[in-house]
């Protein structure tokens, strides 16, 4: 395995990690790590491990130098069948149990271990289902982080665990019997919308691992997602501190609203912040006003809250 130019261009590298083949063939992971800059400091002994959320990967290069400047080491991992880990032979995003990326963060890890040291303290940053994720993997393997970082977690169904408890024996059904069944797409594809250079956002990112509308949602993912919210629901361990941070409010409609934009149109915040005490002894909850879905692609004064209630976090928090 070696580093490679990644397709963000100039300072940032790319690793391929294999993984153990699966029932569609051979698998990977990719990580991708920033480079400092000349004017940057460097501070080995730290680092980040970023996970994407759903039909995502990783483009956010703000929030790569965001943590570069501060002399800490920033990693972000495409896990299998995302983004750049995606090969033609799989199902985009697909698995029934959200603990097989315990594969993927471990073989992450072992790289940001060789390449600082195993007494280096690591922060692990999750976004959406990245957050989920991450949540459950911090309870699984207790120690190997010295902190946890939400961002717009995706810790409950929209509406209230109601819907995740009538709604769970359907979709355990499904998932039985035909778990690769794709479910109607609900996707107006206004998160995109609110994103894309050319619809008004500020971003840029490649469609066919980004796509509009999302990739399908088949019935054993959402099946894990559910048993998922489930774990979160009964209650967590998660020994380091955690900070969870959502937009101030959710507006989720059929038509589109340009007000969309200084809010969350994915998850229903005021269930995930709902689930905050439930992850663990110290949590912090931030909720940034005017913030989108994806925090560090707010509008410039969202972000740069956001961006500020970090350091503050991590003042305290952050490293152990």
């Amino acid at each position: 395995m070696s580093w490679r130019p990644d397709v963000l261009g100039d300072g940032y590298e790319a690793l391929t990690l294999p993984l153990p083949d699966d029932d569609e063939g051979p698998v990977v992971a990719t990580l991708v790590r920033a480079l400092p800059q000349a004017d940057e400091p460097i501070r080995p002994a730290r680092a980040v491990l970023y996970l994407h959320g759903w039909s995502d990967y990783f483009f956010q290069t703000g929030l790569a130098r965001y943590w570069t400047g501060q002399g800490v080491a920033f990693y972000a991992l495409d896990l299998r069948k995302y983004g750049r880990s995606l090969r033609e032979h799989q199902t985009p995003g697909y698995t029934d149990d959200l603990a097989v990326y315990d594969a993927d963060l471990a073989a992450a890890l072992a790289v940001i271990e060789a390449e600082h040291g195993h007494a280096g303290r690591t922060v692990l940053m999750g976004h959406s289902t990245g957050g989920l994720i991450g949540c459950l993997w911090a309870d699984r393997h207790p120690g190997r982080v010295s902190g946890l970082v939400l961002n717009s977690p995706w810790l409950e169904l929209q509406g209230s665990s109601i819907v995740r408890t009538v709604s769970a024996p359907a979709i355990a059904q499904l998932a039985r019997f035909g778990p690769k069944t794709a479910l109607p797409n609900v996707d107006p594809g206004y998160w995109s919308r609110m994103l894309r250079t050319a619809t008004g956002g500020e971003w840029t990112f490649d469609e066919h691992w980004r796509p509009t509308p999302a990739f399908p949602v088949r019935a054993g993912w959402l099946n894990a997602i559910v048993q998922g919210h489930a774990t979160v629901a009964r209650g967590l361990a998660i020994e380091v501190p955690v900070m969870l941070a959502t937009s101030a409010r959710t507006l989720i409609g059929a038509r589109w609203s340009e007000e969309m934009r200084t809010a969350d149109v994915v998850i229903d915040v005021e269930a995930v912040v709902r689930r905050a005490v439930h992850l663990g002894p110290v949590v912090t909850v931030v909720r940034i006003a005017d913030g989108m879905h994806d925090l560090t692609l707010s509008a410039p004064p969202a972000r740069h809250r956001y961006y500020a209630e970090l350091d503050r976090w991590l003042a305290g928090y952050g490293w152990g």
